[in-house]
């Protein structure tokens, strides 16, 4: 809809004014720092009259300094430019100016002021407000972000997006400093990326429909909902019929006011053409609100009570597993993998104890953000100062977690709703996810949860979820906030719940059960026993030689390396063995084909010789196996070695044995050299990571200088701002000066104290022989028409003694002029040279000759 059709379809008003009539003012808040100024005004300059919004810019701004922003900007607009005071009302077609040091925020419809430095830990004014007017205004909430360095701004824009209202972003190549825009645009919370001219038609066109045909354009019709459904299940496999129909319809009718759709079925027709909406759509649908420590006083509980409980519980150390779905970027996740760390500091138990965590998410990009472990430097708002020292990495940018908490946690994909879940579980996180579920979906995950976890397990809600009837699968831990401890129910509870039957290993089956079960049981047996009895020993190989998968006994074989436990091949192969599997399984891979070494000589547990067959074959190539490598063993007892007559030795024999034992010094000299080249590697290491830290160290020290000249930077950008008003300013006074001096007719002639000329008017060209280069000249280096040699002389006497001198003085070409020399003085009163003005006044003398009559001297001065 055009802009001229929104205004006839609104009766002559703007469409905006549709909503601001029933006295709820639509508001668009906008964020800037270094370089926004010029995509602010060109913002207010394409804002229409009467556009029935209000605007309220939160720039960045040098608290030392008087602000002028207001001034500036009210050159731009025609719309009444305020700056905000305490407890301000809003009105729309107005435009409201955060004062310099302060923090702004919004509650019943008026603006209070805080200082900026009540905010908690950094500054980020633009974050606060964003967030205050997302729950204020909700769907009448709009947040532009502009030029700037940091990511003040993205966490709001994320607020708004969540509440309903409309999210904007310039292009990160039309700002002066992109970090600002580029970070919300990143971080997936913009809705519309235009130009900041282009805005307010965009918004215009986003609210150009009014409430009520709104809630009839999203009603549409049941049909038309099922088949957007269908569409979404069909493009990215999951079924969002058992979300709660009320969050997921403000979902797509934010997506509709985006999309100009003025009906369900017009949407559904979109979506079909456009399969990219559909995943814009999926996004949309996905709730993907998280920080690092919500809910603080669960934290505190988790940290000081139930974990410490957990480590007492298991005193000879434990590996303890946690699942966290829906994690969307992480910070869950994160958040639990920090306090567990923070109780082994506190507690160091003797025992060994681990965390390990699976945290899954339905949306990939989300999934592969928190892989990454990168976060903004809005987290600051809510991790303090002492864990972001111990357990982030400060990169300029942001914060990258430290490399010890990521390795324990495993991110991957998953529906909660229809994948299997993670089983024999210690604590379970989900939080704030079941509220947007069904009741019925609810009951089905809650004996899911029940399942996946462990006796006398946790499980971790919301603040606003609860497991609901399920009493006998959780209590509750006194003083806990939302923490659940499971409890043991009878099996045919959790069947009467679980979708997966149930069945107790002490009931006994009928007899016609076990007839009909008995040959099945039988051949299973035989087929057990065959394989353990008559099949050889065998392992699965990875590429690396990693075993994956081990058949039979292989004790014979293989045995566990001292040390760190390593399930290696070329670690685990007994000494006769260990030497010759490198060279047989490089053969096997590059021929393809089965390799096979005869004959080597081994000794068992029982120091009894042995002849084993090794034989390998590389698996061919498929989805499961591919690049794997099947080892096979077979041994036999070594025969008895024969003697000559007298019992001496076979001398073959003896000659194979030194042999052996030469080949035994060999290797164990290359083992030697391996040993000392390992050692000199370590120490290359250990100097490296010397190396590292150093300028790790370096890093940190250029990232605080970085800073400190960024925020040096913005001061600049401001004072340069307001030294071009003032410079413009000067320039129209100038210009002012100059018209008015040219218009009095009267010339004019400027000295400093030492008699050169400082400035003249176009008039003083008449008299002195002046041109421009002559500015800095002495004036008694011009040429000029008076007759008038004591000027310089009466020049220095006004200087001295600050009375000033008058003249009549004639020219050479019979004209006359009254001069007069005073001294200048500056707004400070201090005497910077003279003014010399020329008069002209050839008609009066001309007049008083006549008067006079013949005879008199025309010549005479006073």
């Amino acid at each position: 809809m055009s802009k001229n059709q929104a205004v006839d379809a609104g009766a002559g008003a703007h469409p905006i004014s549709i909503w601001s009539a029933g006295g709820t003012v639509p508001i668009v808040a906008i964020g800037a720092s270094a370089g926004g100024l010029d995509s602010i005004i060109e913002f207010l300059t394409a804002v229409p009259q009467n556009s029935g919004m209000a605007f309220i810019v939160i720039q960045h701004l040098d608290p030392q300094r008087k602000c002028v922003l207001p001034e500036l900007l009210q050159r731009a607009t025609a719309m009444p430019v305020h700056q905000i005071s305490d407890n301000m009302g809003i009105e729309p077609d107005c435009v409201y100016v955060i004062p310099p040091n302060m923090s702004l925020a919004f509650a019943n419809g008026l603006l209070s002021l805080g200082p900026l430095s009540g905010l908690r830990g950094p500054r980020y004014p633009i974050d606060a407000f964003f967030r205050a007017l997302a729950t204020e205004r909700r769907q009448l909430a709009a947040g532009i972000v502009f030029s700037g360095m940091g990511s003040d701004g993205t966490a709001g824009l994320r607020a708004i997006r969540e509440a309903g209202g409309v999210t904007l972003a310039q292009p990160p190549e039309s700002a002066k400093f992109d970090p600002m825009p580029r970070s919300a645009i990143d971080a997936g919370v913009v809705d519309i990326t235009a130009l900041p001219g282009d805005m307010p038609e965009k918004l215009g066109n986003v609210w150009s429909v009014s409430p009520y045909v709104q809630q009839a354009r999203v009603r549409g019709r049941p049909h038309a909902l099922q088949e957007l459904l269908e569409l979404l299940q069909a493009h990215t496999g999951n079924n969002f019929s058992d979300y709660k129909m009320n969050t997921v319809m403000r979902r797509i009718d934010r997506r509709m006011k985006l999309q100009q759709s003025l009906s369900m079925e017009q949407y559904v027709l979109f979506l079909r053409e456009n399969p990219a909406e559909i995943d814009l759509l999926f996004k949309e649908l996905l709730i993907g609100v998280t920080s690092f420590f919500r809910d603080p006083k669960m934290w505190e509980h988790l940290k000081n009570v139930t974990l410490p409980a957990m480590v007492a519980a298991n005193p000879e150390g434990c590996a303890f597993k946690a699942w966290v779905p829906a994690c969307s970027t992480g910070e869950e996740a994160y958040s639990l993998a920090i306090v567990f760390d923070e109780v082994m500091e506190s507690i160091n138990p003797r025992g060994k104890y681990s965390l390990q965590i699976f945290a899954t998410d339905l949306d990939p990009d989300a999934i592969d953000r928190a892989r990454q472990g990168v976060f903004s430097r809005n987290i600051e708002e809510s991790v303090s100062a002492e864990r972001l020292c111990h357990y982030f990495i400060d990169d300029g940018a942001g914060f990258r977690i430290r490399k010890d908490l990521r390795n324990s946690i495993i991110f991957a994909q998953q529906n909660v709703i229809s994948d299997p879940p993670f089983t024999k579980l210690d604590i379970l996180s989900c939080r704030n996810l079941l509220i947007y579920f069904t009741h019925k979906l609810q009951e089905h995950l809650i004996p899911l949860f029940h399942y996946a976890l462990k006796r006398d397990g946790f499980l971790l809600l919301g603040s606003a979820d609860t497991p609901g009837n399920f009493t006998e699968l959780f209590a509750s831990v006194p003083g806990s906030g939302r923490v659940y401890q499971r409890l043991d129910a009878a099996v045919h509870r959790v069947s009467h719940y679980f979708p997966t039957k149930v069945v107790s290993a002490n009931v006994p089956l009928s007899n016609e059960a076990r007839t009909v079960s008995m040959t099945g049981n039988l051949q299973s047996q035989v087929e057990h026993m065959l394989l353990k009895k008559h099949s050889p020993a065998a392992v699965l190989l990875s590429k690396e030689g990693d075993i994956l998968y081990i058949h039979g006994r292989t004790g014979t074989y293989l045995e566990p390396a001292a040390g760190k436990a390593n399930w290696n091949i070329h670690a685990m192969a007994r000494d006769g063995l260990r030497y010759h599997l490198a060279e047989l399984l490089e053969q096997a891979n590059l021929s393809g084909k089965q390799e096979a070494l005869r004959g080597l000589m081994l000794k068992d547990s029982e120091n009894r010789a042995l002849l084993v067959d090794v034989t390998a074959e590389k698996l061919p190539d498929s989805d499961a196996v591919e690049g794997m490598m099947l080892l096979t063993f077979h041994a036999t007892p070594a025969p008895t070695g024969k003697r000559h007559r007298g019992g001496s030795p076979n001398p073959h024999q003896v000659e194979m044995e030194q042999q052996l034992a030469q080949a035994r010094m060999e290797i164990h000299s290359v083992r030697d050299e391996m040993q000392t080249s390992r050692e000199e590697l370590k120490s290359a290491n250990e100097e490296l990571q010397s190396t590292n830290e150093e300028l790790q160290s370096t890093n940190e020290e250029l990232t605080t200088s970085k800073e400190e000249m960024q925020s040096l930077n913005e001061e600049l950008y401001t004072v340069n701002a307001e030294l071009q008003s003032k410079v413009d300013d000067l320039s129209m006074a100038n210009s002012d000066m100059k018209n008015l001096l040219n218009s009095t007719d009267i010339a004019v002639i400027y000295l400093d104290n030492s008699l050169h000329i400082r400035r003249f008017t176009t008039q003083a060209t008449q008299i002195y022989k002046l041109i421009p280069g002559d500015v800095n000249r002495p004036l008694g280096d011009i040429v000029t028409d008076l007759i008038y040699p004591e000027l310089e002389d009466d020049a220095r006497e006004v200087l001295r003694t600050l009375a000033f001198c008058e003249k009549q003085i004639a020219t050479r070409d019979g004209r006359w002029f009254m001069v007069r020399v005073r001294p200048y003085r500056t707004l400070a009163n201090v005497i910077d040279g003279l003014v010399a003005t020329f008069v002209n006044i050839t008609e009066l003398k001309s007049l008083e000759a006549r008067l006079r009559g013949p005879g008199s001297d025309n010549r005479e001065t006073q």
